[in-house]
């Protein structure tokens, strides 16, 4: 069983990543007020000191602890590393990120520290901002003076104003999403107190509002945490993590892409280059910020060059590259130019066609890897140029067992990956996912279900709807029918789906399943839903030779773009309704920019 200290917003990202298992879990919190919708999380609260934690970890059988408490809940995650070694019992701390101390900030160790910093800048008016909790630590100022606490509007808060004797007209209360600057030109302080509580604490934006306005601010950094954890950073890393500490918890087991290892490869013949340690073992920045842990070998070394691999991992998915040596040589270029290039070697396939965002006769190495190991380059070398060769002995024939040839890509496979890491899902396993998050809306009453193919369209759905909660969003993937059907089994009565043309152009030729494996775009049915839409013999002959579903955004004058796309999301609308029956359904069809650009439906 593995056991989340939560209460936080890092606790609720835990659930979530915990909740992908459909296996229970326990969800400790100190107080009662957060009730966190999941099936599968078996809720407790309360404090617990050393001992209470030994006797939950032995009567729940514990064998992972969570930790994604509060940065400043120092005496818990005391308690978590002492109660947890003496248990043997790894640890995982979900951290928050934070932002570069910033200088014009008076940085406070601790509150004692902070009272005495603003008593020596002579500040008459303070806004405090770090919670009730610590009236009782700042008394030494407020005693007298002229302070402001923002508290959460609850009555747990309020009691503790009565007990600490602190006036209650100076109490003002939190109001979610409303801006720091309304509550700023409101009390009008001449300095602002607050804690390093990163960026979902939203430090900056408290920070940034403050100084914009003049007004000074004190911040009490964060305390060190002690030694004994394993820490991550976010879904990602934190579903690795548990993979790692707990096998069997989740039933698949995530991969990294060959985006994500070809930029192992670089950092490792990087370090090679400039002397730095070899361990076998490189940390790679994922697109979300995230940091992962790689292992890479150190292959050869000059004066001016280094070639390290990496032995793509793909998890449990089924991908044909898993187990392919990605080999990188990086080498400090003798010209002038100060550019980051790259070149294909052996395996590495080359773009003939446009649409893929990167020039024809490159190599194929898409645009997001290629910044994860500009980045990985810029942060060892900020200056110079830099000549990156990627290489994957047998890639040839790899691209024999993918649709490369189809979109343009000859000659040996694409170094891609938008995420940095492969999740790996069977279609079954797919299919109950969604159908656990399908309950989960349902259990939590959303009043319409948004489906999308991923991140982009729904964070374009979600601008006509931007009162949803999160649970009302789910992506599909490919198993378009299988959402649509478990949707209407569930009760949904209000249903939206997002689409982004690849899956629309399938969809409107009456396929449920949109898998690259199982269908492909058909040129000649697209054609004749251009000329059934009234289009003009010019648009006709230019969508029968499309390469690429994208291109149909660019091919098609603005008349005959209404009528084709109108045409073609109607069609996807009716194979929709062919399994969502009842109820409403809208379909909205959104630009590869993520803008949406035709609806039916509504």
């Amino acid at each position: 069983m593995i056991l989340v200290f939560g209460g936080t917003t890092e606790g609720r990202l835990a659930a979530r990543v915990l909740d992908g298992a459909a296996k229970p879990y326990i969800y400790s919190t100190c107080g009662g007020a957060q009730n966190l919708c999941s099936p599968f999380a078996i809720q407790i609260s309360g404090r617990l000191d050393e001992d209470g934690m030994a006797c939950l970890f032995r009567e729940r059988g514990i064998s992972l602890v969570i930790d994604a408490a509060h940065p400043f809940a120092e005496r818990l995650h005391a308690n978590v590393v002492l109660a947890a070694a003496d248990a043997g019992i790894p640890v995982i701390r979900l951290e928050r990120r934070y932002p570069p101390q910033d200088g014009r900030i008076e940085w406070c160790d601790g509150y004692g520290d902070a009272v005495r910093k603003i008593k020596r800048a002579g500040v008459t008016r303070l806004l405090a901002l770090t919670g009730v909790q610590t009236i009782g630590r700042l008394r030494d100022y407020w005693i007298g003076r002229d302070c402001t606490f923002r508290i959460l509007d609850r009555d747990d808060s309020r009691s503790i104003v009565g007990r600490e004797g602190f006036p209650s007209d100076k109490i003002i209360y939190y109001v979610p999403g409303e801006d720091e600057g309304v509550v700023l030109d409101s009390v009008r302080p001449d300095a602002v107190i607050l804690k390093e509580s990163g960026e979902s604490g939203g430090f900056a934006a408290k920070t940034e509002a403050a100084l914009s306005r003049g007004i000074k601010v004190f911040a009490v950094r964060r305390p060190v945490l002690p030694d004994g954890f394993v820490v991550v950073e976010g879904e990602i890393t934190l579903r690795r993590a548990v993979e790692r500490l707990m096998p069997g918890f989740f039933s698949l087991r995530s991969g990294l892409t060959t985006g994500t290892c070809a930029t192992a490869a670089v950092v490792a013949a990087l370090s090679a280059l400039v002397g730095g340690e070899d361990n076998g073992m490189v940390c790679v920045t994922l697109p979300a910020g995230e940091t992962v842990r790689v292992e890479a070998s150190v292959l050869e070394t000059g004066a001016d060059y280094a070639v390290a691999s990496v032995v793509k991992d793909a998890g449990d998915d089924s991908d044909v590259t898993d187990g392919a040596v990605i080999i990188a040589k990086v080498a400090l270029s003798p010209r002038s130019e100060k550019d980051v290039r790259f070149y294909g070697g052996e395996g590495i396939g080359i773009v003939s066609l446009p649409g893929l965002g990167i020039a024809v006769g490159q190599p194929a190495i898409n645009p997001v890897p290629r910044d994860m190991m500009c980045r990985a380059v810029r942060e060892v070398l900020p200056e110079g140029g830099v000549d990156i060769t990627i290489s994957v002995p047998g890639g040839e024939e790899l691209a024999e067992r993918t649709f490369n040839g189809r979109v343009g890509v000859v000659g040996g496979i694409s170094i891609i990956g938008t995420s940095g890491v492969v999740r790996p899902f069977s279609h079954e396993a797919f299919v109950e996912a969604l159908t656990r998050e399908i309950k989960v809306a349902v259990a939590t009453g959303v009043e319409r279900l948004v489906i999308n193919s991923g991140a982009k369209s729904e964070n374009a759905v979600r601008s006509l709807y931007p009162d949803l909660p999160p649970q009302a969003f789910v992506h599909y993937g490919n198993a378009v029918g299988e959402t649509l059907m478990a949707a209407e089994r569930l009760g949904i009565r209000h249903l939206s789906i997002g689409l982004m043309i690849g899956k629309a152009v399938k969809i409107a030729e009456g396929h449920l399943d949109t898998h690259s494996h199982k269908v492909a775009m058909n040129c000649g049915f697209l054609a004749g839903v251009a000329g059934q839409a009234g289009c003009s013999a010019r648009a006709v002959d230019a969508v029968s030779r499309i390469d690429m579903a994208r291109h149909l955004w660019t091919v098609l004058s603005d008349d005959d773009a209404d009528m084709f796309f109108n045409e073609l999301l109607s069609l996807c609308h009716s194979c929709c309704r062919s399994v969502f029956h009842d109820g409403s359904l809208e379909a909205v069809l959104i630009d590869d920019g993520g803008n949406i650009r035709y609806t039916f439906g509504i």
